[in-house]
C-alpha cells in the first residue's frame, strides 16, 4: 500500500512519466495512441501528466500497445493500483479541486520546500480565523458548511509541520506588505502575527521577512510560488522531480522542468538574501503580536 500521508499524488506521476517515456518509445503521438486505445486524447494526456489514478488492466492495455516487457508490465500494473490509495485530504473531496488534490499529495510527500508569498500568510501557517476571511473571499458564493471544511482542510495540512518523522524542511520569505494587509482587522491579524512568530521557532522552519525598502526584486516579476522537493530513493535520485508550484485564482501552474526550476531557484535566492535575517524577522513578528 502508497504511504497513507503521501496518497496517490506520487504514484500517479511515476507512472504517467512511464507510460509516456514507453509512448515515446515506441514512436506513438499522443493522438495515434489515443485511436489505438479508443481514448480520448485528454485522458491519455491526463494519465501520463499524473492527474487521475489508473486502472491496472488500462495500464495493462497501454504497455501492449507501447510493447512494454512482460517485466515491465507487471511493475506498472502494480503501481496502477497504488494510484487508488486515498490520502486523508481526499475526506474533503467536495471542495478538492483535481489540482488541488495534486498539490495536497506532493506538498505532504516534499521533504523540502522554498516559498515566497507576497500578499497573503502561507496556508500552513495561517491561524482558523484568517483562514476563513481568506477563504470566504476566495468562494464569495459558498455556504457556511462549505466554509468551514475548506478551512479544515487547510488546519489539517498543517500537521506536516509537526509530523514526527521527516518532517519537510522549509525556508520562508513574506514580503512586508503580507504583514501590513489587515485580512480580518485588527484582532485577527494580532493572533495571526502570534502564530507567524511560534511557527519561526520550529527547528525545521526559517521563515523572514523581506522589506519594503529592498526596492526591487526578483519576486516582483514572479509573484509567489513554491519550489518542492522531494526525498531521494534507494538509488540516490529524487523520488519526484523538483516542483515549482504557483497557485493561481481558479487553477495552478506546475513546472519541473530542470530549466524552469533553476529559474525560479535563483530567483528565490535572491530573494532569501534580500530579505532580513532569521532573527531579524522573529523580532520583527514578535513586535507585531505585541502591538494593540
Amino acid at each position: 500500500m502508497a504511504d497513507t500521508q503521501t496518497g496517490s499524488t506520487v504514484p500517479r506521476r511515476q507512472l504517467g512519466r512511464y507510460l509516456r517515456d514507453l509512448r515515446n518509445a515506441a514512436g506513438l503521438t499522443i493522438r495515434a495512441a489515443a485511436k489505438e486505445l479508443e481514448r480520448s486524447e485528454p485522458t491519455i494526456w491526463r494519465i501520463e501528466a499524473g492527474q487521475v489514478p489508473s486502472r491496472a488492466l488500462d495500464v495493462e492495455q497501454m504497455c501492449r500497445l507501447y510493447q512494454a516487457t512482460a517485466e515491465m508490465t507487471k511493475a506498472l500494473m502494480a503501481l496502477a493500483r497504488e494510484t487508488k490509495a486515498k490520502g486523508w485530504w481526499q475526506a474533503y473531496g467536495d471542495v478538492v479541486p483535481d489540482w488541488l488534490d495534486l498539490y495536497i499529495g506532493l506538498e505532504a510527500a516534499a521533504n523540502r520546500i522554498d516559498w515566497y508569498e507576497s500578499d497573503l500568510v502561507p496556508g500552513l501557517f495561517q491561524t482558523e480565523d484568517y483562514a476563513r476571511v481568506v477563504t470566504r473571499v476566495h468562494v464569495p458564493e459558498a455556504e457556511d458548511g462549505e466554509i468551514d471544511r475548506r478551512v479544515q482542510l487547510r488546519l489539517g495540512r498543517q500537521a506536516i509541520l509537526r509530523r514526527p518523522i521527516d518532517p519537510p524542511v522549509l525556508r520562508v520569505t513574506l514580503r512586508e506588505t503580507v504583514l501590513r494587509a489587515a485580512v480580518g482587522g485588527s484582532e485577527v491579524m494580532t493572533a495571526q502575527f502570534a502564530r507567524l512568530a511560534e511557527v519561526a521557532e520550529l527547528p525545521n522552519v526559517s521563515l523572514r521577512i523581506l522589506p519594503l525598502a529592498a526596492g526591487m526584486h526578483s519576486g516582483m516579476i514572479s509573484g509567489a510560488y513554491e519550489v518542492l522537493r522531494f526525498p531521494l530513493n534507494g538509488g540516490g535520485i529524487e523520488s519526484e522531480p523538483a516542483t515549482v508550484y504557483s497557485d493561481l485564482f481558479a487553477g495552478a501552474l506546475y513546472l519541473d522542468k530542470p530549466s524552469e526550476v533553476a529559474r525560479y531557484d535563483q530567483a528565490f535566492e535572491e530573494i532569501w538574501e534580500a530579505s532580513l535575517d532569521d532573527e531579524a524577522s522573529r523580532e520583527l513578528l514578535h513586535n507585531s503580536a505585541e502591538k494593540p
